[in-house]
């Protein structure tokens, strides 16, 4: 039996994780500092070189992204450790998250791609492409 997902207007903090897909638990962030140089963005574009890997700015800064299911969430995306999980996840507030905004469109710059970050870069920086000449 499907359940049927309520009119905004319904959905609250209370009741919204029991519609959704278990999405904050399908990555991990990590922020990082923001990223002004060359060689800081370069950085960045090594490592989204690597699958799974994304790179966001949102209202609070730079992060990491690598999508990444935890390993304790249940087949019916509830938590297996709820009761013993970590703070991290007991404090996560779920006002603002991604089942009401996809993270992609609650963001500055969201970069899933090496060619995406790569663009960004070469319009960012003149001489982009001449860092390969040092």
């Amino acid at each position: 039996m499907s359940q049927t997902i309520p009119l905004k207007a319904e959905l609250s903090s209370d009741n919204k994780c029991s519609f959704c897909s278990a999405m904050c638990c399908q990555y991990i962030t990590q922020q990082i500092d923001t990223p002004r140089s060359i060689q800081a963005f370069d950085t960045l574009l090594w490592q989204i070189a690597h699958q799974g890997v994304h790179v966001f700015k949102d209202c609070n800064g730079w992060y990491i992204l690598v999508m990444t299911r935890c390993g304790h969430l249940l087949a019916n995306n509830h938590c297996g450790i709820y009761d013993t999980r970590p703070m991290i996840c007991r404090n996560h507030d779920n006002a603002a998250c991604e089942f009401d905004v996809p993270i992609d469109q609650g963001c500055e710059y969201y970069f899933q791609t090496y060619d995406a970050l790569n663009e960004y870069c070469r319009k960012r920086f003149k001489k982009w492409d001449q860092r390969f000449s040092r």
